[in-house]
């Protein structure tokens, strides 16, 4: 006898003319096709959607930066000159800069009695503070007004990304125009690096922050106030990471099969118990009847 390669088949088919349709079998069917179109396009969404995942580990993340961080500061003080404002930097590798003036920009407000200074500098990745004071101005105010508002504080590159909510610029909005005006202000920082990865692998750091901040008077070795407003940072040697992930094709797949195979078997199940139920009943029916 000539080979049969129809004997592989495991799909056998059952001819037409020995099925029964039922309206319990379309009802069901009818419901199931519904099911499996509302569980297909809730996959396809997730399937979509990128997912961000986040991890936590100990390193310096962005090691081709030379040990500095980048820092972008945007403060306004409504009731200080221009020419008396200036930023100094120091920390402990020895760094002592006073009237930092590079990539920075003096805004005149209030008719030419306050200033809004605007800052771009760099620290080191070791504990320190910056701190807008007059230090470097030639002469010394003799009530040296230091309420302000800062509009911006941030380290590194600003993520713009909608669905990671974080600390990138905690100090954004302080406003300060209601304290003493001769008080000195410090926010104590806690400076966190974070990273975060797209699909294609690309890499964005950052440095997210908490802060906490305290006002008081303080008198130099003259007796003389001379306020300032510090912010003193140390660096969290803990990483935040965030990475962009989408659903593998294959597990996509996988779970559409599941999904179809699995409500089919069920739907089946249900329908051959309800006609078996049926008949018995009719069965039963016919059995009294006679």
């Amino acid at each position: 006898m000539p080979f049969d390669f129809r004997r592989f088949d495991i799909y056998r088919k059952v001819p037409k003319d020995l099925t029964q349709p039922t309206y319990t079998g379309a009802i069901i069917s009818i419901c199931c096709c519904l099911f499996i179109l509302f569980l297909f396009l809730s996959e396809l969404t997730g399937f979509i959607t990128t997912e961000v995942v986040n991890e936590l580990y100990v390193d310096d993340p962005d090691k081709d930066s030379g040990g500095k961080i980048d820092v972008s500061l945007n403060i306004s003080l409504p009731n200080l000159h221009c020419e008396l404002v200036g930023l100094d930097i120091q920390d402990e590798m020895g760094r002592h800069e006073v009237g930092h003036i590079d990539n920075s920009m003096k805004i005149p407000l209030n008719n030419g009695a306050g200033c809004r200074f605007e800052g771009q500098f760099s620290i080191n990745k070791v504990p320190g503070n910056f701190h807008v004071s007059t230090h470097s101005a030639t002469a010394q105010p003799q009530n040296p007004d230091m309420t302000h508002v800062i509009h911006k504080l941030s380290f590194g590159d600003m993520l713009q990304v909608q669905n990671i909510h974080g600390a990138f610029n905690a100090l954004g909005g302080a406003d300060r125009l209601t304290s003493n005006p001769l008080a000195s202000h410090d926010y104590i920082l806690k400076i966190v690096p974070t990273v975060y990865e797209d699909k294609s692998g690309k890499q964005r750091y950052s440095y997210q922050y908490t802060v906490a901040n305290k006002e008081y008077v303080a008198y130099s070795h003259t007796g003389r106030i001379i306020p300032a407003i510090w912010f003193r940072y140390d660096l969290s040697p803990i990483t935040v990471k965030y990475t962009e992930r989408r659903q593998p094709l294959y597990r996509f797949i996988t779970t559409i099969c599941a999904i179809i195979g699995g409500t089919f078997t069920v739907a089946g199940i249900l329908d051959s118990c309800i006609f078996t139920a049926s008949e018995a009943w009719k069965k039963i029916q016919l059995g009294k009847m006679h």
